[in-house]
Parts: C-alpha cells; sequence; structure tokens
C-alpha cells in the first residue's frame, strides 16, 4: 500500500515538473520584489492578522469579520503543518533557480498542503461570510498570495489547490463555531489567537 502511494506521488510530481516547466506564467527566473515581500508578510497569518486589525476600526460587521478571520488563520495553519505531518511531501527541487532563490525564507516542511493558501482561503472565507464585500476586497490579495508560492517554487500546484479548499473548510467551520459562542468569548479567542501570531513572527507580546 505504501509503495503504490509513493508510486502514485512521485507520478504526480513528475507530470506537475512537467507542466510547470512548460508554463509561461511561471518562469524560472527571479520574481517582481512585489511577490516576494506579499509571500514572506503571509508567512505565519502575519498579513492577515494586520488586515484584521484594520478592520476592527470599522463598524461592527467588519470587526465580527476580522475576529472570524484571525481565528480561522490560526486553525488553517496548524491544521495545514499537521497534515502535512501525517502525508509528508517534498518541494520541488528547485534550489538552483532563481525563481526560488529570491525568498528569504526557505521552507523545509512538508510541501502539502500550502499553509500559505490555506491561511489565505481561511481568512477571506471568514470574512465574507460576515462581510462579503470585504472579502471580496480581500480576495485578490488571497489570491496573489497563493500564487506566489507557486512563483517562487516554493509549492506543487496541488499543494495549493489542496491548501485554498482546506482554508475554505476551515473558514465555513469556524464562523460556524464562532456563532455559537458568546460574542464576548469569541473576541476573547481572537485576541489571543493575535497574540501569539505577533508573538512568534514579531516578538511583540501584546496583553490584553
Amino acid at each position: 500500500m505504501r509503495e503504490s502511494l509513493g508510486s502514485a506521488v512521485a507520478h504526480i510530481n513528475r507530470w506537475e515538473a512537467d507542466a510547470v516547466a512548460r508554463s509561461t506564467v511561471l518562469p524560472p527566473d527571479a520574481p517582481a520584489s512585489a511577490v516576494t515581500v506579499l509571500t514572506e508578510a503571509a508567512r505565519g497569518g502575519l498579513l492577515w492578522v494586520g488586515i484584521a486589525a484594520a478592520l476592527t476600526a470599522r463598524p461592527d460587521r467588519a470587526r465580527c469579520a476580522a475576529r472570524d478571520g484571525v481565528v480561522a488563520v490560526a486553525v488553517a495553519s496548524a491544521s495545514s503543518h499537521l497534515i502535512g505531518r501525517w502525508l509528508p511531501r517534498r518541494r520541488p527541487a528547485a534550489d538552483h533557480l532563481p525563481a526560488y532563490q529570491a525568498l528569504v525564507h526557505r521552507p523545509t516542511s512538508s510541501a502539502f498542503p500550502s499553509a500559505h493558501a490555506a491561511t489565505a482561503a481561511a481568512f477571506t472565507t471568514a470574512i465574507a461570510g460576515e462581510s462579503p464585500l470585504t472579502g471580496l476586497v480581500v480576495a485578490p490579495v488571497a489570491v496573489a498570495v497563493a500564487y506566489s508560492r507557486l512563483r517562487t517554487r516554493a509549492h506543487w500546484p496541488s499543494d495549493v489547490v489542496a491548501g485554498t479548499l482546506w482554508g475554505i473548510a476551515v473558514g465555513v467551520a469556524t464562523r460556524r463555531l464562532l456563532r455559537l459562542l458568546a460574542d464576548a468569548d469569541s473576541i476573547h479567542i481572537a485576541r489571543f489567537v493575535a497574540g501569539l501570531v505577533l508573538q512568534r513572527h514579531v516578538g511583540v507580546s501584546v496583553q490584553y
């Protein structure tokens, strides 16, 4: 069973490698600086926490959307890495490519699924459920983040697709779960999660 699964994964890897090599939208040269800046900003969900912080300055509905989004990002990030441990997959062999060398933080964890794509989709889905207009505004950013993981050769296309689908599921489930909690409890959870993200990636300890 394990040998059959390994053979199937190897076949998919070869097929995707050939598809990427023939692609005109994923050249091997270094991407625009905006692409690398975006992919680094989204690392660990920091970009989404920043957007959520901006949303809290708006009316109540936007604040609820921000709360849902932050919690969805945390769940998507943690669960994506957990799935990666269960289903480990090698990343594309792209160390020699300028596209990959442009990355500041070069990932070493399992390629499957893309945590960047998962958190982007989870955040967008969660906030869109509360504020469709805000979700529509954020969606292009989420798409750009997912594309950045392909453009820099950090992931296979199927990793990004799987991460996106998983993120959508997490976004929907998170929003429904938070609706079952009292508003005060869900706000406290969102603040706690945002504090953890900031402390991990920026070194800032937030007290509430």
